[in-house]
Formats: structure tokens, sequence, C-alpha cells
């Protein structure tokens, strides 16, 4: 299947980014980190970096966060603590779930 060249992403979506990449390059420069310093402690490039401080959608949501990381950006309201209770409150959650889902049988009652 051919990968679509624009993804189409909601208003939300965007603005959630762009919060994001604004949180990332305010604490950055509030640090006095140069974009080529934080992409070097990340690991990444720069211009992965500029495109995460302007809210890009195609930026890896594992690299945006390392970036959000390194300047002190919080990616929750919780403390450390408490997101670990949020994990295990979830893997609890997911193990009494089914592990997949699949789509429901539609059963067509065609007799009249």
């Amino acid at each position: 299947m051919v990968k679509p060249s624009s993804r189409t992403y909601s208003r939300y979506s965007h603005e959630a980014a762009q919060l994001l990449g604004l949180m990332i390059r305010n604490a950055r420069i509030e640090r006095g980190l140069t974009i080529e310093e934080l992409a070097e402690r990340a690991d990444v490039s720069r211009g992965l970096v500029y495109r995460a401080e302007q809210g890009d959608m195609g930026c890896g949501i594992g690299s945006v966060f390392e970036l959000a990381t390194i300047v002190g950006v919080p990616l929750f309201t919780a403390d450390p603590s408490t997101i670990a209770l949020h994990i295990a409150n979830a893997e609890k959650t997911l193990s009494l779930l089914p592990r997949a889902v699949h789509p429901a049988n539609k059963v067509v009652k065609d007799d009249f």
C-alpha cells in the first residue's frame, strides 16, 4: 500500500504539538542551549530539533519526548512516583481486557 503524501491531523493534535514545541523551545532558550547543543545531547539532527520546536507532526514521538526531558519540560503533570502508579494501573487494566480487538462479524439478514 502506498503511503499518502500528507496526513491529516485534528486541530487539537496540531495545537498540542505546537504547544509542546513552544515549551521545548522556551525551556531550551532559558537554559542557554543552542539547537546544536540540544541535538547533540539528544543524539538527533539539528533539523529534527527545529521541526519539533515548530510543532511538526512528522517527528518521532520518542525523539520529541527525549528533547522535552532534556530541557526539563514535564510531559505529564504527575510526579515520577505517580506516573509509575498510573503505569501499573494501566497495565493491570490491560491484563483484564482482550489482547486484540477484532472487527465484529455483522450478520446480514436478507430473508424478507
